[in-house]
């Protein structure tokens, strides 16, 4: 397959252009696009051969739930059961944004859409592109993110590029993502409400505009053998091709720790990388240090977290080692990624103190 790759200026936005992809998605192809959070990988939600061809061009088990894009709050009523009060405020609020809400499905949604659940889970994005793209594909686009599975999410073109060229039918280049981690996930169909799967929209947030909601911690569960109920939390996700490892603890001690530990990688032929703040990254002696930004800038280690992830890849980094961050607001969807991308495997470091 040959993929046509087009560049897409989100505000002087070619409609011509736009045309052409939503007739690839309706004909039942599939078109990757940017969005505020990260590129997504398009095809028809309503058509399950296209959901199929989405699960082929990714490597991605057929599980593994699609999220549904909409651009215009109408059009929900088709796609869902019945649609809550919570679900209204929160779309009051953060719709369009990065939040997926999980509602009970409506028969005309395929169940390759929802990898064989009973739910569907559905967000309306913000980027003018992906609005656009939606209207012009008739208005309902599965897409998960638009990456070979298991690698880090893509927040340029590039990357997109050198995951799906010939795996799809058109790549839209929009730019940056402005987000760069994937949208919170919470599931509107229990008693109280419960997030599924961190992200910018945080807890806090949430309870804002709804009052009280659960986590389900058992997403971090590596070895839960439970169907996924939000998309892409059953599987390794986010992954480089080196080893990460996350080290937890005091500043100093983590510095420390991990420069032994690079010295040792280091005497063995491995090339080394770390990811780490604007407050240590002179400390550290990696082939390859990429400070996030400083530490108290979630928003800005959102944003980088992914790309840092593709650069040790394209440097061919065989080792990684990554500091921690907080596990609350957006820190705990950034903990939550680099979790998954390194397989769970955590350095707990003792308090010496």
């Amino acid at each position: 397959m040959e993929t046509k790759v087009i560049r897409v200026d989100e505000e002087n936005i070619d409609l011509q252009l736009i045309a052409e992809a939503g007739a690839i998605i309706r004909e039942g192809g599939l078109v990757a696009f940017p969005t505020e959070t990260v590129y997504g990988l398009g095809g028809d939600a309503l058509n399950a051969a296209s959901s199929g061809k989405i699960y082929a061009a990714k490597g991605r088990p057929s599980d593994n739930p699609l999220i549904v894009h909409i651009a215009d709050m109408k059009m929900l009523g088709k796609i869902v059961m019945e649609v809550p009060e919570a679900a209204y405020k929160l779309a009051e609020r953060y719709w369009p944004g990065p939040l997926t809400m999980i509602f009970n499905k409506a028969e005309c949604v395929p169940a390759q859409t929802t990898g064989g659940l009973a739910t569907v889970a559905v967000r309306m994005p913000s980027h003018k592109v992906a609005k656009a793209l939606i209207e012009a594909a008739g208005g309902y686009v599965a897409a998960p993110s638009a990456n070979l599975s298991g690698r880090p999410s893509p927040t340029a073109a590039k990357y997109v590029i050198e995951d799906l060229d010939g795996r799809v039918d058109m790549i839209i280049d929009g730019g940056e993502a402005d987000i760069g981690l994937e949208s919170t996930i919470i599931d509107l169909t229990g008693k109280t409400p419960m997030i599924l799967r961190p992200g910018y929209v945080t807890e806090e947030m949430l309870e804002k505009a709804i009052g009280s909601v659960d986590t389900d911690r058992t997403i971090l569960d590596v070895d839960s053998k439970q169907a996924p109920k939000a998309p892409g939390m059953k599987y390794r996700h986010y992954a480089p091709k080196g080893n990460l490892v996350l080290v937890e603890g005091a500043a100093a001690q983590v510095v420390a720790y991990i420069n032994e530990q690079l010295a040792w990688h280091k005497s063995r032929g491995a090339k080394t990388g770390v990811i780490a703040t604007d407050e240590t990254a002179d400390g550290y002696h990696a082939d390859c240090i990429k400070s996030v930004g400083k530490r108290e800038d979630e928003d800005q280690i959102a944003r980088q977290l992914f790309r840092i992830l593709r650069e040790f890849d394209d440097e061919e980094v065989q080792v990684i080692y990554a500091e921690s961050f907080k596990s609350q607001g957006v820190g705990e969807a950034i903990m939550n990624r680099l979790l998954k991308a390194a397989g769970h495997q955590v350095e707990h470091l003792p308090d010496t103190e």
